[in-house]
């Protein structure tokens, strides 16, 4: 399948606008992250995924995926909204009261693309092991697809999750771990230090592939693609990303400050000067 990185980079730079201009919007939010996964996600969902727009909730015969750090909020409603899921203007109302973008993702306003309440920390590898041994048990031969925080894997349920997936042969899930190396307390090895993460992840029974530039979208695609060759032989999928909180803004980079902040009037305006208009703001 040939793939256009051109056009994939101009939807990710579109979605780094949404995201600075979401969060300044509002004054409340995680740029950083967020910042940081927007070529993983506009890789997810413009290349990787089998998925429909029209959605359904029980995502019969499509992958599926499942936000687990649910406070990237913004760089999902914007890959939602650019791919198609629901009006690109319902992105102003983020985090305002009684809409659908709430500042963590939610079920109950029925957002199209959103399956589980995500932001409770280290439940979402859980939730999507059991939507994937679901399509197991119903012949659904669709993938299902989890993101997770580097510091999200401090949570105790996911290393029962990471036990559970490999001795069960769920092997039609593919786990990614956002590894910026970053929490909203610092960074994450000094906060509590994850050690060799592809060796744990590799003794726990996973099939561990490790994507270096995970800002570079040639090496995202790369890495998907890769991984879904992988799936289907008897082990389960997770993929070790790297990539560069507040990625795109120089100033949100090298720094955990931008995990969960706001930037002001002049801030905004500098970040909007490093990041092209490709699409056309909401």
């Amino acid at each position: 399948m040939s793939v256009d990185i051109n056009n994939l980079e101009q939807i990710a730079s579109q979605v780094r606008r949404d995201i600075v201009r979401m969060v300044h919007a509002c004054q409340s939010g995680h740029p950083g992250g967020s910042l940081g996964c927007a070529d993983y996600f506009v890789a997810l969902y413009f290349h990787a995924m089998k998925h429909d727009t029209s959605f359904q909730m029980d995502g019969k015969n499509e992958d599926l995926f499942f936000l687990s750090n649910g406070h990237i909020s913004p760089v999902f409603y914007s890959t939602l909204a650019r791919v198609g899921y629901f009006p690109v203007s319902e992105l102003a109302t983020f985090r305002k009261l009684n809409t659908r973008l709430q500042g963590h993702p939610t079920t109950h306003e029925h957002l199209p693309g959103i399956r589980v309440a995500s932001g409770s920390l280290g439940q979402g590898l859980s939730v999507a092991i059991g939507a994937a041994q679901a399509k197991k048990l119903n012949n659904d031969n669709s993938l299902v697809y989890v993101l997770m925080g580097d510091g999200e894997l401090q949570e105790g349920q996911v290393w029962e999750a990471a036990m559970y997936a490999p001795h069960n042969k769920v092997d039609n899930i593919i786990a990614t771990v956002d590894y910026n190396g970053a929490q909203i307390d610092g960074p994450t090895n000094q906060v509590l230090s994850l050690g060799n993460l592809r060796a744990k992840w590799e003794a726990f029974g996973w099939d561990v592939l490790e994507v270096t530039k995970g800002n570079d979208m040639t090496a995202v695609i790369a890495g998907l693609d890769e991984a879904k060759s992988r799936t289907g032989k008897g082990r389960p999928v997770v993929i070790l990303l790297h990539t560069e909180m507040g990625f795109g803004v120089d100033y949100m980079m090298g720094t955990h400050k931008w995990h969960g902040a706001a930037p002001n009037d002049d801030q905004l305006e500098s970040a909007l000067n490093q990041i092209p208009r490709t699409l056309g703001d909401y």
